[in-house]
């Protein structure tokens, strides 16, 4: 359990304590925006295989076990999850990365629902699971995903205004949200469901579909109630 949770604080050091803070900038007065990337790339895979390894590794400690009664609303709710990291991995966003150049365009597609679809998706995921499995070593790994990803949010608008400058990106966030649908309800923006394409619907749900029937041969458990 102990190396559990030093990856998790590894984690979540990596992505919040550095990707988002004044430390990247030195980082990147000294290793160059390139060498900055690479070495951050090849930090997260192997916080990333540290996760995992360490999580498949540790003892299973109950809390309030699985829940049954939870996995219906937990598949009504990977759906859109799925659909927000599909689309956000798939749509141009200046919140993205080396997208900084597209601040100055007006938002579109998934962008209109929320500026951080990908994270706000995997957030999700991550707050699905973390219910769906009562144990200690569950609660870590999931915790960690929820925190990197849904305070990943604020670490990259923050970034983001150091990078261009508040006047340059507060037409964009002016226009958008956090919070998905957020800017919508408020009348800032609209929602344009063709604008997203029909291939990024369909491979999104296909994705879905897949992880449904390939989560219990892959991981061993089935997402469907007893």
């Amino acid at each position: 359990m102990l190396s559990l949770i030093l990856a998790a604080l590894f984690f979540i050091g990596l992505h919040l304590g550095i990707a988002g803070t004044v430390i990247r900038d030195r980082a990147i007065a000294i290793l160059g925006e390139n060498g900055y990337r690479a070495g951050f790339a090849i930090a997260t895979l192997v916080g990333l295989g540290w996760l995992v390894a360490a999580y498949s590794r540790a003892p299973y400690l109950v809390i309030w076990g699985m829940l049954e009664w939870w996995k219906p609303i937990a598949i009504i709710l990977m759906l859109p999850a799925a659909l927000l990291v599909v689309i956000g991995l798939t749509t141009p966003n200046p919140t993205a990365v080396a997208q900084e150049g597209r601040v100055g365009q007006p938002p579109q597609g998934i962008v209109r629902v929320t500026r951080h679809p990908f994270l706000t998706g995997v957030g999700l995921w991550a707050l699905v699971h973390l219910i769906a499995n009562g144990d200690v070593a569950s609660l870590f790994f999931f915790a960690t995903w929820a925190i990197v990803a849904l305070a990943g949010t604020v670490s990259i608008d923050a970034k983001r205004r150091r990078l261009l400058g508040a006047a340059a990106l507060e037409p964009f966030a002016g226009q958008t949200s956090i919070v998905p649908f957020a800017a919508i309800a408020a009348g800032r923006n609209r929602f344009i469901a063709r604008e997203i394409g029909l291939w990024r619907w369909a491979i999104a749900v296909l994705a879905y579909l897949l992880m449904l029937v390939g989560h219990a041969p892959i991981l061993g458990v089935s997402p469907f109630p007893l």
